[in-house]
C-alpha cells in the first residue's frame, strides 16, 4: 500500500517537473514575445490533458470535480477554458494544422457570436435541470439519491455531459472505440450516446457520434475555438458579478490602459472567440464573461504596459512592444 502511494507521488512528481523544466526552457530561450506565451499554453494544456487522464483512472466523485470546474470563474474567470480544457486542447491543435495547410480562418458575424455566447446559459441552465424533472418522473430511492448525485448516475446522467469537455483522447475506462486494448473517447461523444438511447433513436447512435466528431473537427479548422463560444461547462460570472458583492469576481482579469492604447484592431484580430470589448470598451478591467484569458492580445499588443493580465490586483503578465528589441532579453 505504501508502495503504490510512493509509486503515484513520483509519477505525479515526475509530471510537475516537465512542466516546469518546459516552462523554464520556454520563457528563456523562446525569444519571440509575440509567440512566447503562446507556447506556454500548449505545455500547460498538455500537462492539464495528462492531469485530467491521471484524475480519471481513480474512482473520484465526479460532481466534487463538476462543481469546482463550475465554481473556477468566480476566482480565475474563464482560465479553465484558455488553459486547462482538453477540448480546447484539440481545437487549437486543429487551428496549427490549418496553419500548416496556410488555409485562412473564418469568423462568425459578432451579433451571431454573442447570441451563441448567451445561448451557452440556456444549454447550463437546462442540463442543470434535467436530473430534477427526471426525479419527479421517476424518483429513485432516497438512501441512493446522494451517491447517484456523487457520482453522476442514475437521474444525474444528464449532468456528465458539462464534463464533456474534459474527456482525454484516450480513457482508462471502456470506451467507444477499442485499438489493441487501448479505449478512445472524444468529448461529448458518449453524452451524444446516451441521449440517443433516452429518445429511443438507438439505431442511429454510432452515425450521430461520428457526425458530431466530424462537424467539430471540420467547424475548428475553419473557425478557431468554435465549441468554446456555446460550450454550456464554460460558464462564468457574467450574472454573478453584476451585483455589488462580487464586483470583485473573478480576480483573475484583463485590464486596459486607455491613454495607451491606440485602436490599432490587432487585439480584436487575433482573439481566438472574437471578443470585442477590449477593442471598444475604454479603459479598466475587461468585464465580459466571453475571454477566455488565453492572454493572446496581450501577448500580441506592440504597446508597452497599455494590456495587463491582474491577479487580485498585482500584474502578472503584460503588454510589451514586440515590434523592437527588449532592452534585456
Amino acid at each position: 500500500m505504501i508502495m503504490d502511494f510512493i509509486g503515484e507521488l513520483l509519477k505525479l512528481t515526475v509530471l510537475a517537473g516537465l512542466t516546469v523544466a518546459g516552462i523554464l526552457v520556454i520563457l528563456i530561450w523562446k525569444k519571440n514575445l509575440a509567440t512566447r506565451v503562446t507556447y506556454l499554453r500548449f505545455l500547460i494544456q498538455v500537462a492539464a490533458m495528462v492531469s485530467v487522464f491521471y484524475l480519471f483512472t481513480y474512482p473520484v466523485w465526479q460532481f466534487i470535480v463538476l462543481i469546482v470546474i463550475l465554481l473556477l470563474p468566480l476566482v480565475l474567470g474563464r482560465f479553465f477554458c484558455g488553459w486547462l480544457c482538453p477540448f480546447g486542447l484539440y481545437m487549437d491543435a486543429i487551428t496549427l494544422i490549418r496553419k500548416g495547410f496556410k488555409v485562412r480562418y473564418r469568423n462568425l458575424p459578432d451579433k451571431l457570436n454573442k447570441f451563441l455566447h448567451k445561448f451557452r446559459y440556456v444549454l447550463l441552465l437546462f442540463f442543470l435541470v434535467v436530473p430534477f424533472i427526471l426525479n419527479v418522473i421517476d424518483p429513485p430511492p432516497a438512501e441512493s439519491l446522494t451517491l447517484m448525485a456523487l457520482v453522476l448516475a442514475g437521474p444525474f446522467d444528464a449532468w456528465r455531459i458539462l464534463l464533456g469537455p474534459v474527456i482525454p483522447l484516450i480513457v482508462p475506462w471502456k470506451g467507444p472505440l477499442e485499438i489493441s486494448k487501448i479505449y478512445f473517447s472524444y468529448p461529448y461523444v458518449q453524452e451524444v450516446i446516451y441521449y440517443s438511447k433516452l429518445l429511443s433513436i438507438e439505431v442511429f447512435t454510432t452515425i450521430m457520434a461520428w457526425v458530431f466528431v466530424a462537424l467539430t473537427i471540420v467547424g475548428s479548422f475553419f473557425l478557431r475555438r468554435v465549441w468554446c463560444r456555446f460550450c454550456p461547462t464554460g460558464s462564468s460570472i457574467a450574472i454573478v458579478n453584476r451585483f455589488r458583492g462580487f464586483k470583485w469576481a473573478p480576480l483573475l482579469h484583463i485590464y486596459k490602459d486607455e491613454v495607451k492604447c491606440t485602436k490599432c484592431g490587432i487585439c480584436k484580430r487575433v482573439c481566438p472567440v472574437q471578443v470585442t470589448d477590449v477593442y471598444e470598451q475604454a479603459g479598466g478591467k475587461i468585464t465580459t464573461s466571453m475571454c477566455m484569458l488565453c492572454m493572446r492580445c496581450v501577448e500580441m499588443c506592440p504597446y508597452e504596459d497599455c494590456l495587463k493580465v491582474n491577479f487580485g490586483g498585482k500584474t502578472v503578465f503584460k503588454s510589451r512592444n514586440w515590434l523592437e528589441p527588449a532592452k534585456v532579453e
